[in-house]
């Protein structure tokens, strides 16, 4: 934003010499208010060591978020999940994102969008052998009532052998439906196969940056 905020500036700035350039002629002088503020804006405006010295901060800024080491990049657009480094890639696998579909509760009206939502983030715990705590939406998807106990919730066959969660309640975890791997039709989870997420739980600590796209 302050980048962009600086770009603004410096074409406010080059607006103003080009008004004045395409004058051919004196015109009449603009009354005292305007050329006070007139005076004010260009007061107001960085010279060009300040924003070089901005644009240096702003860098470092960027350079602290780059991630150091290995890290996890889940493209949503080709359903590809990577495990890599700055300029390797170690592992590529087939995974399936969020479908981007959406479902309405005709009962209350809440309605749910079933999107892997795009971002940083990190591996926030691991799981073995994961239970499912079925959501609202998975009742009313399948036309079957709320339950109101949590042990009917409670799912322990669809998430496969482990599960790494991101936060938000978004996991990467396995699937019952290897066939669909490589489609947009989770519910907003990253799905893999049973051999490339033992690979990732096997070698991905908690705290690895997840980048997705």
């Amino acid at each position: 934003m302050k980048i962009f905020l600086l770009i603004v500036i410096l074409l406010l700035g080059a607006g103003v010499v080009a008004v004045f350039a395409l004058a051919e002629k004196p015109a009449e002088l603009p009354p005292p208010d305007a050329l006070s503020r007139m005076d004010s804006v260009l007061g107001a405006m960085p010279d060009e060591k300040n924003i070089a010295k901005e644009i240096k901060r702003l860098k470092k800024d960027i350079e602290k978020t780059m991630p150091k080491g290995k890290y996890i990049v889940i493209d949503s657009q080709t359903n590809n999940a990577y495990l890599r480094t700055a300029d390797s890639v170690f592992f590529k696998a087939v995974c399936s994102t969020g479908s981007g579909g959406e479902l309405t509760d005709p009962k209350t009206g809440k309605k749910w969008v079933f999107h892997t939502p795009s971002g940083v983030f990190s591996i926030k715990n691991k799981i073995v052998e994961p239970w499912w705590r079925k959501p609202d939406w998975a009742f009313v998807e399948d036309n079957e009532p709320v339950p109101t106990s949590n042990a009917d919730r409670l799912d322990p066959n669809v998430m496969g052998d482990y599960a790494l969660g991101f936060g938000d309640g978004y996991f990467i975890h396995g699937t019952l439906y290897e066939r669909l791997l490589g489609m947009s039709v989770s519910h907003g989870c990253v799905r893999l196969g049973s051999d490339d997420l033992k690979f990732f739980y096997d070698r991905v600590p908690i705290g690895t940056g997840v980048y997705v796209l």
